[in-house]
């Protein structure tokens, strides 16, 4: 059979990821401190950027008033922009104009966006301690001292300090501290708060969420007492004489040796680098009346403009015409993105705050499901913009900083056809585990048929699943815990 060789054409779309558009997810995503530090660089690099000293609104967006974004006239014949109209357009009218067409803006449209490159922020140990905290029924006392033993966790998650010095500090007795470090040692991940190797192990071996392994009590036992007292000849491996000493064959003691070293001697490096970061929250929420405001934190975050100095270089020709070009797409571009950034970032948690407005008033037991399609629909957005817009993003509500991430959960059904968050059947099951009685513990199997007097359908293997999350042991070790 011939091979014919034939020449066709063929018309497709495809998406173009210009670095302008790139350069425009990048700054959605980004954190405030982050987005801080992006613009002092800019401002470095970048001669025809200047700040703006005015004390003045940032960044309007013309929604007040209704206005959109004034567009610029362009030199349709070179497919160059005027800058002197672009220009004199910034001055006069003080704001950002749009861009004149560049013939990219098909790849603008985020409702065509396929999976863009992404800039993940890694939450560090004490962020994921303090929101499990958050679910926690602590006093004052239990929540400032819970604070000092964070702050004195090292990068593996060890407890560095002295548990006397700090209850002098705290001006509490020890017995309390001790407390609040089980409590932390509770949280996930299993073995942080430990004093020591030993304490580390041993509390991996103890942690609830061990039961979902097929494991025999008596190899818990066995590597139990190994860890407790023959950690050194374990390091030193001394197998044969260690399995002598217990009286045990070599080959189940290879099983116990199998199961420790499948445990993480430094729980917390998983996690950042371990550095105490402060968050910088990027908006704000204030109930005035029965209504939330959402309002951004723009305190500190300069107003961009374009240098007046440079507008007598672009009469001239040659290479400074290009090079002053060159500079202003770059500085119109970065500020449009921030521009964008802000806006976009109002618009979104003004959704959130609206959906979860029960969750702000009442507390987590009456968070709702909530998925970003239905912020990304009530908004006229795609869903990549909604999750590029709350990526490493902090609010500050009348109940505390939270990430913009928590306000989105999963869902249950209840009986009635009403939808249940994760998050508020959690914090049902733990209140019932905090009242119950310490002499009969509640099954899961119980918990969840009390969750379905409540309207609540859900199995008990999902019951058993949210109680590891919120570290809370079953009910025959509460029992013998208290």
């Amino acid at each position: 059979m011939a091979l014919e060789l034939r020449l066709t054409q063929k018309l497709t779309q495809k998406l173009v990821m210009t670095p302008q558009l790139r350069q425009a997810i990048k700054i959605l995503q980004l954190p405030r401190g982050e987005l801080d530090t992006l613009i002092d660089e800019e401002l470095a690099e970048n001669p025809v950027v200047e700040r703006v000293n005015e004390d003045e609104p940032i960044f309007d967006d013309g929604r007040a008033n209704g206005e959109e974004p004034k567009q610029t006239e362009q030199n349709d014949d070179k497919g160059e922009i005027d800058w002197q109209t672009y220009l004199s357009s910034y001055n006069n009218n003080n704001d950002m104009p749009s861009l004149p067409p560049t013939g990219d803006e098909d790849a603008n449209d985020e409702r065509q966006n396929a999976p863009e490159d992404r800039f993940p922020r890694t939450e560090s140990l004490v962020e994921h301690l303090t929101w499990q905290l958050r679910f926690r029924d602590l006093t004052e006392t239990e929540e400032h001292l819970a604070s000092l033993i964070l702050g004195n966790l090292d990068v593996d998650g060890y407890f560095q300090a002295s548990t006397n010095e700090l209850a002098e500090s705290a001006a509490v007795s020890p017995e309390v501290v001790e407390h609040v470090i089980r409590i932390i040692q509770s949280c996930d991940p299993a073995g942080v708060g430990a004093r020591d190797l030993q304490e580390c192990l041993l509390l991996q071996l103890n942690s609830p969420q061990r039961e979902e392994d097929v494991v025999e009590e008596s190899l818990i036992l066995l590597t139990t007492t190994i860890v407790q007292h023959h950690l050194p000849a374990l390091e030193g491996r001394r197998f044969e004489r260690l399995a002598k000493e217990l009286n045990v064959p070599e080959e189940e003691l290879q099983h116990a040796v199998k199961l420790i070293t499948s445990l993480e001697p430094k729980p917390g490096r998983n996690y950042g680098d371990g550095d105490i970061r402060y968050v910088t929250p990027d908006v704000y929420v204030h109930k005035l009346g029965d209504e939330y405001v959402v309002t951004l934190n723009e305190e500190g975050l300069p107003r961009l403009k374009v240098s007046n100095s440079y507008r007598r270089l672009l009469t001239q020709g040659g290479e400074a015409k290009d090079y002053v070009q060159e500079k202003l797409r770059a500085a119109a571009w970065l500020i449009k993105s921030i521009h964008q950034r802000q806006r976009t970032l109002l618009m979104v948690t003004e959704s959130l705050v609206k959906f979860q407005q029960d969750f702000l008033t009442y507390g987590v037991s009456h968070m709702r499901p909530l998925v970003l399609r239905d912020v990304a629909d009530d908004i006229g957005t795609h869903e990549s913009t909604v999750s590029r817009a709350i990526s490493g993003k902090y609010i500050a509500s009348p109940r505390g900083v939270y990430a913009l991430k928590k306000f989105f959960t999963t869902g249950l059904k209840g009986q009635h056809g009403h939808d249940v968050s994760a998050e508020s059947v959690k914090a049902q099951i733990q209140e019932l585990i905090g009242t119950e009685d310490a002499q009969k513990p509640l099954s899961d199997e119980e918990i969840a048929r009390t969750l379905a007097r409540s309207n609540v359908k859900i199995a008990r293997r999902t019951v058993a699943k949210y109680r590891e999350n919120l570290n809370i042991l079953p009910s025959a070790k509460r029992k013998y815990a208290r």
